[in-house]
């Protein structure tokens, strides 16, 4: 593999045993429109996954229902066999409809099945950490997570999963998951302008639990905001830069998994992460959500 130009923002984080990058890459934007389907351009795809590898990057986030099966068969395709410093992060949960639609499937025998079909298309033995994908699309939703969850412990006892997290979990989700068996991370929605996690994040970090925010660009539609444009204008970098670098800077237990389907981008993405943000900075950007 070719020696990376630039070095990874943010050192490293322990998920249990499994030592990552916090700045990781998350692998959703390489399927198809809406997540479904192939990408436009395959080959194209292969590559940024083969450059976050060069660059150092050792936390690549996925689904078997990202396509479905897409991006799992392009990680396959791309890096297997895997380095043994790279770890995949994968979960269940949740299924596609012949719409686009991402109906809950969470019952123990769809749960054995979706571990078993990660097993197979990424060509695993063990899956080094599978997150429980609870709520729905409107985002977390309450209610137990017993029978989900202990299914998953099963098949960690089974020796088929590492790791365990929870993925759009209300805390006392988290709370009841933990109650059941060690989790080493939690996958919310979090970003500049949706920061309703801020308590849980505080929490995990004294637990030494991660917390990796999806969509922590904004999702489908990107960050808008006057002081995000004045913070970057000022720092001579983009928005999307300064988004990152935020992340990194919050607390030292969020890890980072912004996709993108281009491998400049993906480098922006690196050498923006890297920013310094001044205290006033910091303050500045901390009135967003308010």
């Amino acid at each position: 593999m070719s020696t990376p130009s630039l070095s990874l923002p943010g050192g490293t984080w322990t998920l249990g045993d499994l030592t990552v990058t916090r700045f990781g890459y998350g692998a959703m934007q390489l399927a198809g429109p809406w997540v479904m389907g192939p990408p436009a351009d395959r080959d194209g795809a292969l590559a940024v996954l083969r450059e976050a590898v060069d660059y150092g990057i050792t936390h690549i986030d996925t689904s078997d229902a990202y396509g479905p099966r897409v991006t799992n068969e392009l990680i396959r395709e791309a890096l297997h066999p895997y380095p043994e410093s790279l770890h995949i992060v994968t979960k269940v949960g949740a299924t596609r409809d012949a719409q686009g639609g991402w109906p809950t499937a969470r019952r123990p025998e769809d749960l054995r099945r979706q571990v078993h079909d990660n097993l197979t298309s990424l060509r695993l033995d063990v899956l080094d950490l599978v997150n429980l994908r609870l709520g729905n699309a409107e985002g977390p939703q309450p209610g137990s997570l017993a029978e989900a969850f202990e299914t998953l412990a099963e098949l960690q006892q089974q020796g088929l999963i590492r790791h365990l997290g929870v993925s759009n979990a209300t805390e006392e989700q988290v709370t009841e998951a933990q109650s059941i068996a060690p989790i080493v991370c939690v996958q919310n929605m979090y970003n500049l302008a949706h920061r309703h996690d801020d308590k849980l994040i505080d929490r995990l970090a004294t637990e030494s639990v991660a917390y990796v925010p999806f969509f922590p660009l904004g999702g489908f539609t990107p960050l808008q905001s006057s002081a995000l444009s004045a913070v970057a204008a000022r720092l001579e970098a983009t928005p999307m830069s300064v988004a990152l670098a935020w992340l990194l800077q919050r607390s030292p237990n969020i890890l980072l998994i912004p996709g993108t389907s281009s491998t400049a981008h993906l480098r922006e993405n690196i050498a923006g992460a890297k920013l310094f943000l001044s205290h006033e900075d910091l303050t500045e950007l901390d009135g967003i959500s308010r």
